[in-house]
């Protein structure tokens, strides 16, 4: 307020000086500087209190641009309108020409402007003085987002960036200076630019920019090893602050556009029910967990063997719910193994559940080769007794995360999900609970899978280990997988297996190589890549279809099929068999014996 007051204090003073020039001058006087005298500290206090209530006090003055100029333009203006009305019709205050009121509104808004800017003004040429040894920095997209990445750079000490120039498509741009940085283009020049230019990282700064455009983005730079950030996506911002600049990884590389769900469809599936998740500190149980309680059940049970898991989910949805401020769901976290039937019908008969998503299961393929033993009594004994109980217990719905490598197994994890998949095709056949499996491919991020495998390896410097240079997987995002399973309950009638659309597969010897690049490093350079041969039990490929030569049935869903349903076979006489028979059997003998209810299964030592 002073300096404002001092401001209009001088604008006006400059004005009575500008009167003793020609023209003005024949109309100044004694008799007008005497009235100046008193009307101007009026003319201050009058300012002050209308710019106090136009809020011109509660600027934030680090990033004061032309929003803020414009509301000081705009008080200025109606503030000395006022003045002049009150000269023009109160002559006898009058002691300034009016031509001169042009003078005092221009002059004291750019005054207020300076004063307000000046700590902007401050920093940016002491930004330009210093020497700058940050990392040359390239901004991709010469808009809005790619000057707000420029400003915040240069006014954040903690940011150790430094911006050489913009890259943009819009040939408008090209060629133009933005921020005192030169625009070059297209974007398809980024790589040359990247060694022109000696960029050492590469931020991808549009706004709104869609999946596939981001993704196109993403693979020209990946053609040289530097480190890629991007701004956050709006869906985002509640998890990092709006200045924060976001590594850019393997999942934004792979990730496709947003898979759309029938979410009213998906509510009316879930809300107001009980649901038991079994596996609920896993991967996929866990997010499971997060995507269902947003659609307000009565209840969740949340089931796991492993305690610490379930714990640390326990607590996230505390956060959640206390931070969102919200009606948390009503939630129990339970200790149990499926394999234990009797802790599981007390359980069972404790939370009476409606739906049921069965996420517990061994899904390692390399351990479970040598500890087939446990894998049988996971994935196909607790199958077993967890549909059994949705019988008993007439639960609506259960539903079974399977695997692709279900299909024509090679291991044995896999010929355990194929068996539990037989298990729901069996109580199908003879239980009013409508059973149905999801199955799918990799999902990047999860325990055990080969991106966070490689995330550690490129870490520690290398060397990145593929089994095969030929090998490919299908990948999907944990969220987008358990929306699909989500969707896929609303689908289930009885006895469905529903594949999962996994989009391209992708050469993990490719994935292996654009991690390292996203790292800033060289591969076969800086990190090398060694090639370890299949382990047992490996494909060099997976199938999602049991049988190719067979058509699959569409859905509502164009990411979702039905793989056509076979016989199911009575398998109670068979599973007894087995729960009486695997304990005292060796690591092969526990493989033969799945082989015979699994003819599929093929075994590899």
């Amino acid at each position: 307020m002073v300096a404002d007051a001092i401001c209009i204090a001088l604008t006006y003073a400059l004005a009575i000086i500008a009167m003793i020039i020609p023209p003005f001058s024949d109309s100044i006087g004694p008799e007008q500087i005497r009235m100046a005298l008193i009307v101007l500290p009026i003319i201050v206090g009058f300012k002050i209190l209308v710019y106090y209530f136009a809020d011109m006090y509660k600027l934030v003055l680090d990033n004061v641009g032309l929003d803020e100029v414009f509301r000081i333009f705009i008080a200025v203006i109606v503030t000395d309108l006022a003045v002049f009305l009150f000269f023009f019709v109160i002559r006898d205050f009058y002691f300034i020409p009016d031509l001169l009121f042009i003078f005092t509104a221009v002059f004291e808004a750019i005054l207020l402007s300076a004063t307000r800017m000046l700590k902007r003004i401050i920093r940016y040429l002491s930004y330009k003085q210093k020497p700058h040894g940050g990392k040359r920095t390239l901004l991709v997209g010469a808009g809005a987002g790619g000057k707000l990445v420029c400003d915040e750079i240069r006014n954040n000490e903690e940011l150790t960036n430094y911006p050489v120039a913009f890259v943009d498509d819009d040939p408008m741009k090209i060629g133009k200076i933005m921020s005192g940085l030169q625009v070059y283009g297209p974007v398809a020049k980024i790589p040359e630019l990247i060694d022109e230019l000696k960029i050492e990282e590469v931020i991808i700064a549009i706004a709104n920019i869609s999946s596939e455009r981001f993704q196109e983005i993403i693979k020209i730079i990946a053609e040289r090893p530097v480190k890629i950030k991007r701004l956050p996506k709006f869906k985002e911002l509640k998890k990092e602050s709006p200045k924060t600049l976001l590594e850019v990884n393997v999942e934004d590389l792979l990730s496709r556009d947003v898979i759309d769900l029938d979410a009213p469809g998906i509510r009316g599936f879930i809300q107001g029910k009980r649901v038991m998740i079994t596996g609920a500190g896993g991967s996929i149980g866990s997010e499971l967990v997060r995507q269902i309680v947003m659609y307000e059940p009565a209840e969740v049970m949340l089931v796991d063997i492993y305690e610490n898991g379930v714990y640390d989910l326990q607590m996230e949805l505390n956060r959640h719910f206390a931070e969102e401020g919200v009606t948390p769901i009503k939630r129990t976290v339970l200790i149990a193994s499926v394999y234990n039937y009797d802790r599981m019908k007390t359980i069972f008969t404790r939370f009476q559940p409606e739906l049921l998503f069965h996420a517990a299961a061994y899904k390692h393929v390399p351990l479970m080769e040598d500890s087939a033993i446990e894998a049988v009594r996971t994935n196909v004994l607790g199958t077993y007794n967890i549909a059994r109980l949705c019988d008993e217990f007439h639960v609506s719905k259960m539903v079974l995360v399977s695997s692709d490598k279900a299909v024509r197994p090679t291991n044995v994890m896999g010929a355990t999900k194929r068996f539990a998949e037989m298990i729901l095709q069996h109580w199908e056949s003879k239980s009013e609970t409508k059973y149905s499996a999801v199955r799918f491919g990799n999902v990047l991020g999860s325990n055990g899978s080969v991106v966070p495998l490689f995330k550690r390896q490129i870490e520690a410097g290398g060397p990145v280990t593929v089994t095969d240079r030929n090998i490919i997987r299908y990948f999907m995002t944990i969220p987008e997988a358990v929306g699909l399973i989500l969707q896929s309950g609303t689908y289930a009638s009885g006895g469905e297996t529903f594949i999962l659309d996994m989009g391209e597969p992708v050469r993990i010897i490719d994935l292996a190589e654009k991690m390292i690049m996203l790292s800033g490093r060289r591969p076969y350079i800086d990190i090398d890549i060694k090639i370890t041969g299949l382990r047992p039990g490996e494909k060099l490929f997976e199938e999602l279809l049991v049988d190719k030569t067979m058509d699959h049935i569409s859905t509502a869903h164009k990411k979702i099929f039905i793989e056509r349903t076979q016989d199911p076979k009575d398998i109670d006489a068979e599973v007894e068999f087995i729960r009486s028979a695997f304990e005292g059997l060796d690591n092969l003998e526990i493989k033969e014996l799945v082989h015979k209810f699994v003819p599929t299964y093929t075994i590899k030592e």
